[in-house]
């Protein structure tokens, strides 16, 4: 199993100190040293006082932020988890996401969404209720800008006639895309281009917030990804080729990294469910406990 870990600011309070770029710097290198496969920022530009009072969180720009961690680190991947591409003209993320690939030297991982808070989507200036259509002409934008050649486009939303984009990523023919969501939507869309799921286990009370459809249980996730092999399958192509990401438990849930024996045994769990990577978080309290959750999780859990 592969481990990524999301900087700490994306978890409530935080220690001012995170917000050091020396800070950020310091643990990316120790995550890097402690075996994660990657590092992680979410995206919210313009998140409501209600949705941060409720239980919200900070983050940085997640595409500066991983141009930041580039320059700090040489092998860990870098990923938006996950980048709300509704909110972008497709083609100027394009160019973003493609300078990041280039200048880390072929380490991005976009793992993107449609986007659930319609006061955000009102704030960015954008219809929270053609979030799907602008998803996907985004995604069909975007992978053919990244091409390379001169290309035309025509959408709904967008269109293009004879642009170019360049340099193209390093990655060919792209940066991998991975899919945010647990609907059977999500699903589909990861069968047609995505080579990663990133869906999330969560109460059924907490789902319609997230405009997403539950998953409750580890049970009904192993269900899901039954599903998604199978669609994988009809379309000539193999399960393996789709990584499958999940949140890993905190400290305060049964199982987690506090518990190192049972931290392994859920992972286990994940894995026989269809899980390739967990999602990691650490303290936020301190610089200091952050850096040495991160070395001991690499220690306990993915060393072990």
């Amino acid at each position: 199993m592969k481990f990524t870990v999301e900087y700490p600011i994306e978890r409530g309070p935080y220690a001012p100190e995170f917000l050091d770029p020396d800070a950020l710097a310091e643990f990316a290198r120790t995550a890097e040293a402690a075996g994660f496969d990657a590092i992680a920022f979410s995206e919210h530009p313009a998140p409501s006082r209600k949705w941060i009072e409720a239980g919200g969180h900070d983050t940085f720009d997640p595409l500066a932020a991983l141009a930041f961690c580039a320059a700090a680190t040489s092998r860990i991947r870098l990923m938006t988890h996950l980048l709300v591409l509704p909110y972008h003209n497709p083609l100027q993320v394009a160019k973003t996401l493609a300078t990041v690939d280039i200048l880390s030297r072929g380490r991005l991982v976009v793992v993107a969404g449609t986007g659930y808070l319609r006061s955000e989507f009102a704030a960015v200036g954008v219809d929270f209720d053609q979030r799907n259509t602008l998803f996907d002409e985004a995604v069909a934008a975007i992978t053919t800008a990244w091409s390379g050649d001169a290309y035309a486009y025509q959408g709904r939303h967008f269109r293009a006639v004879d642009q170019v984009l360049r340099p193209r990523p390093l990655q060919q023919p792209h940066p991998p895309l991975w899919i945010g969501g647990n609907s059977p939507l999500t699903r589909r869309r990861v069968v047609r281009y995505g080579r990663g799921w990133s869906p999330m286990l969560t109460a059924g009370r907490h789902a319609p917030s997230l405009r997403t459809p539950p998953i409750d249980s580890i049970e009904e996730l192993a269900a899901a990804v039954t599903d998604l092999h199978a669609q994988l399958r009809d379309a000539g192509r193999q399960p393996d080729e789709v990584e499958i990401q999940l949140e890993a438990p905190t400290p305060a849930e049964a199982g987690g990294p506090a518990d190192p024996a049972a931290h392994r045994e859920t992972l286990q769990d994940y894995a026989k469910a269809g899980v390739t990577s967990a999602l990691v978080h650490v303290p936020a309290d301190s610089l200091e406990n952050a850096l040495a959750a991160v070395r001991d999780y690499g220690a306990a859990a993915i060393s072990a």
